[in-house]
């Protein structure tokens, strides 16, 4: 090739990578919702990370939910982990009129039976017995765990040790009996091993007590590969095996059985389906209302996203520039246009992936941060210092603990604040 094909040849790939990705093709400035949010918190916000709650998504979660519920006659629990803030439940709980929860941190268990003293509370998970005795020796208050808290167990050797527990405390335990009917997490499989668990519960009446099943199926919503099973034919695996242990304990231990018990199934990306059934007395719901980026599901079309992390832009530095590629670094805006704006945000490297403007990218190369990320995007985001950089959480639980107090918002402005658990 001579200089004029070589010259002409690298003219026409510039061009091309000029057309396929100039700008305009991947940033853009916020939409309007976001741009109400970012004039509000610049106005009136703290300045930092901050995890937003809106009420008006959430309301509409809410209604969703509910009424699921209702058209399959069933009643809702809470998942507490998933919306782990005090006044968040309470919100939530206020507008659903439920009272149930499901717990999964004994910390947190000692402080729900605090602050909600009327609750019925499910474990989600079976602790320790150890976990379960500091809960007895920390617990104060008007809550009566041996009416109103259900230890969820999975095996004869641990409902054993808290038999123990009960004998030493001079109480009686509700026992919940964790199915495994196809998530393989854990749990009762075979009608053998659930039969020796009823028979240590039904000779000792007085420290324990039968307070039902719970089957979580959350791979029915998942959206598995199809080979594995459609939803529908993974979902009648699963009540196949909820209806068996229900049948076993209703044939062979009668005297256990009676109304009121608790029967609790599905998770956020499985509740809808049991509209179908009428076995389950519950359906437990949390991240759903929410809706981070790991619940995008078919299953929960209807939700809409309600939790967003916002974070001002500290520093605007122009391209990127790599430590010791500096000469070197303009290739990569040459290249990518979404790297010829380089910002600093405050805090970083959350599980989390950006909304808002949209094109911002984390620099790989440069390294992420907790502390000050480089974020990089087009000139087209337009984004300036102290302007707000806006990113959907990937998941509930974990992520809404890390920025103290919720905002919570309606109508885009800031109309309140909730703690999270400690």
């Amino acid at each position: 090739m001579n200089r004029r094909h070589f010259v002409l040849g690298t003219a026409s790939l510039v061009a091309a990578g000029a057309w396929l990705l100039r700008p305009s093709d991947r940033g853009a400035p916020y939409s309007e919702y976001f741009r109400n949010l970012n004039n509000e918190l610049k106005a009136h916000g703290p300045m930092r990370p901050v995890m937003l709650i809106d009420l008006d998504r959430l309301d509409h979660n809410i209604d969703v939910v509910m009424q699921s519920v209702q058209r399959g006659g069933k009643q809702l629990r809470l998942v507490e982990k998933s919306l782990p803030s005090p006044g968040l439940l309470a919100y939530i709980a206020k507008r659903t009129g439920t009272q149930r929860l499901m717990s999964f941190h004994q910390p947190f268990l000692n402080h729900d039976a605090q602050v909600f003293p009327d609750a019925d509370i499910l474990m989600g998970k079976p602790l320790p017995v150890r976990s379960a005795e500091l809960f007895y020796q920390t617990h104060k208050g008007p809550f009566d765990p041996s009416r109103q808290l259900q230890w969820l167990l999975d095996t004869p050797e641990r409902l054993q040790q808290y038999l123990t527990l009960a004998q030493g405390l001079g109480t009686r335990l509700r026992v919940n009996i964790e199915l495994d009917v196809g998530l393989h997490r854990g749990g009762i499989r075979d009608n053998a091993v659930l039969g020796q668990m009823l028979t240590l519960i039904g000779a000792h009446p007085q420290h324990l007590v039968f307070a039902g099943f719970m089957g979580y199926d959350p791979f029915v919503g998942m959206g598995v590969p199809g080979i594995l099973g459609s939803p529908q034919a993974l979902f009648e695996q699963v009540m196949q095996r909820y209806n068996g242990a229900v049948d076993f304990t209703r044939q062979q231990f009668p005297g256990l059985w009676r109304d009121g018990l608790t029967l609790n199934t599905a998770g956020s990306p499985s509740y809808r389906i049991h509209e179908q059934e009428r076995l389950s007395t519950e359906v437990s719901v949390g991240t759903a209302l929410l809706k981070p980026t790991h619940y995008d599901l078919p299953s929960l079309s209807e939700h809409v996203p309600a939790a967003f992390i916002a974070t001002p832009v500290l520093k605007s530095t122009g391209p990127v520039e790599i430590p010791a590629l500096e000469g070197a670094s303009r290739l990569f805006s040459w290249w990518d246009p979404n790297q010829r704006e380089t910002l600093f945000i405050y805090g970083g490297n959350w599980m989390a992936e950006f909304e808002s403007p949209q094109g911002l990218q984390s620099n790989e190369v440069f390294g992420r941060s907790s502390n000050q990320e480089m974020v990089n995007g087009s000139p087209a985001v337009g984004l300036r210092v102290e302007d707000q950089v806006f990113l959907r959480p990937t998941q509930s639980e974990f992520v809404l603990l890390q920025f103290g107090d919720l905002l919570a918002v309606r109508g885009g402005r800031v109309v309140d604040a909730w703690a999270v658990y400690g």
